[in-house]
């Protein structure tokens, strides 16, 4: 088994930076969602303490995600094929590597697919806001901590997804991690605010994953030499999964120029009919 975290990424490649900088965003937008838990939690401790223990929560969180990309990096390591089928209709050999590309492509789909529903039809997520009473620092941390292990799966699986294939993988997710994680400290207000209030930009994201999803499942079969009725699963070059989501958050942020030059053009017309009907102009 070879040692993934030893093999340092060739910074001249171009497909490890677009890898980079699409993981280092899509972990900022998966990312989001935990600090809106991170906030709620802390909104019930005492104002002086919120601060310290959105950052804590956030550090935790790196850590949490660091530690889970050591233990799936060593099971994609494992090259061994673990179960073999050979009927006459399927044949393939799956490995821990191959296995945790398939059960991961599944989660993510399953994962994206449920919150875009949540999102579309109310969300349910809410944690007791019935709940007034005042926490300590050290049960916010551990509310904290609990939240953390559940959203980091995701993040972690879309950093697999992402750079699977490339040498020094298992670097650049570290680094995506990191920077992501002290991206969100710097401005987990700012980003949480922006993301509430574009919405668009969450559905983007999460569709992002379904198709990381996809892609995760593809690259598995493709690995196990998966054969349907003597097909056997092809794998999906990473510059269209690049290509598409570049292409998107083009086409979002234009959009979002827009609404906001038409929504200027409609509060200048309305104070504009407003002012004629009262005479003044």
């Amino acid at each position: 088994m070879s040692i993934l975290w030893l093999t340092f990424p060739d910074l001249t490649n171009s497909a490890v930076w677009m890898s980079f900088l699409t993981l280092t965003f899509l972990e900022i937008v998966l990312g989001v969602d935990n600090i809106i838990f991170i906030s709620l939690i802390t909104t019930k401790i005492p104002r002086e303490l919120q601060k310290k223990a959105t950052n804590i929560g956030l550090f935790l969180a790196m850590l949490l995600r660091i530690l889970l990309l050591f233990g799936i990096t060593i099971l994609i390591g494992m090259s061994q094929p673990w179960i073999v089928l050979e009927t006459e209709y399927i044949s393939a050999a799956f490995s821990g590597q191959r296995l945790i590309l398939i059960a991961g492509g599944i989660f993510l789909l399953y994962k994206s697919v449920t919150e875009i529903h949540q999102k579309l039809e109310g969300d349910e997520h809410q944690i007791g806001s019935s709940n007034k009473g005042k926490l300590s620092l050290s049960s916010a941390i551990i509310q904290i901590t609990l939240i953390n292990i559940v959203f980091s799966f995701d993040s972690i699986l879309t950093a697999v997804g992402m750079t699977n294939g490339l040498p020094g993988s298992f670097v650049i997710m570290i680094v995506a991690v990191i920077l992501s994680v002290l991206i969100m400290m710097m401005f987990a207000v700012p980003v949480g605010r922006f993301v509430n209030d574009h919405p668009t930009i969450q559905i983007l994201g999460l569709s992002f994953l379904i198709l990381i999803g996809f892609m995760l499942i593809l690259e598995g079969g493709h690995i196990a030499h998966l054969n349907f009725f003597g097909e056997e699963i092809g794998s999906v070059p990473k510059g269209y999964l690049y290509f598409a989501i570049a292409f998107s958050l083009l086409v979002e942020f234009l959009n979002m120029r827009l609404r906001k030059k038409t929504l200027s053009k409609i509060d200048v017309h309305s104070a504009s009919h407003e002012a004629e009907q009262q005479g003044l102009i």
